[in-house]
């Protein structure tokens, strides 16, 4: 009797245990399905117009540029086009970022010959003609620009 007891009650635990298996099978999917509808980190190529600063040459262009993408870049240079006061293209040239590593600000200085300071009114970022490491075209895409002075920054 006590034989019969002792098996009927492991009986029921089994498949009371057997019972649950299948809601806990479908916790672990709708836990798993909200990940699935996370957006991806998002990559950005951070680069800040920090300063501008007369020079004897000129004026002395300072920028803050860090790699937020999914890959070290090995060379970048970027094509700015500086306009002047009058809003008009003053001189478009190419700047040579070297590298950039992963999450690691890098400042950068161009000292910038016949142009004062005080007539630039704007910079913008054309193009990413050198970009060694990411993938083609990431390196523009990713580009997110800002300015810490009034002079306006845009990528």
């Amino acid at each position: 009797m006590l034989t019969k007891t002792i098996l009927a009650l492991a009986a029921s635990g089994l498949f009371a245990a057997a019972s649950c298996v299948p809601a806990l099978a479908q916790d672990a999917n709708a836990a798993a399905a909200p990940a699935s509808t996370v957006p991806a980190a998002v990559h950005k190529l951070n680069v800040e117009l920090n300063a501008l600063a007369p020079s004897q040459k000129g004026c002395m262009m300072t920028f803050v540029a860090e790699n937020d993408m999914a890959t070290p870049i090995n060379k970048i240079s970027f094509e700015l086009a500086f306009f002047n006061d009058k809003n008009a293209v003053d001189r478009v040239t190419v700047l040579d970022f070297r590298d950039l590593p992963l999450g690691k600000k890098r400042v950068r200085q161009f000292d910038m010959p016949g142009v004062k300071c005080e007539t630039v009114s704007r910079i913008i970022i054309n193009d990413t003609p050198v970009c060694d490491g990411p993938a083609a075209g990431e390196c523009k895409a990713a580009l997110t620009t800002r300015s810490q002075i009034s002079v306006p920054f845009e990528g």
